[in-house]
């Protein structure tokens, strides 16, 4: 598939963005938050995400404390997740929220968050 545009937002559109990332190489985790929220992720550098409308965001922080999951506090939808790579601000898109996509279609990489 390769690197292509996209836009999302969560549900009411308080966070909307632009993301240039590779559908061939997005993951599914089984932790805790992430079995239960369906994700489907797109890891991309923060050179590859524009945000349109940023907020406001509410904060969740769990287990090592190392990922800022961000939730729109008016339809509660988290639309990424941000933390670091290597001395590098990534995202974690969630793929879900991206439009036109059918998140379910695609083949992700199980990680196995659960283990952690």
């Amino acid at each position: 598939m390769a690197v292509q545009h996209y836009t999302g937002s969560c549900q009411c559109g308080a966070i909307a963005f632009e993301v240039d990332a590779d559908l061939d190489q997005v993951n599914a985790c089984n932790c805790s938050r992430c079995r239960r929220l369906g994700w489907v992720l797109a890891f991309v550098p923060e050179t590859a995400v524009t945000m349109v409308e940023d907020g406001p965001t509410t904060e969740y922080l769990f287990n090592k404390r190392q990922i800022s999951h961000r939730f729109c506090p008016t339809c509660g939808i988290e639309a990424y997740a941000t933390g670091a790579q290597n001395g590098q601000k990534i995202y974690a898109i969630n793929v879900n929220c991206l439009d036109g996509v059918d998140a379910r279609s695609l083949s992700p990489k199980m990680n196995d968050g659960a283990a952690y």
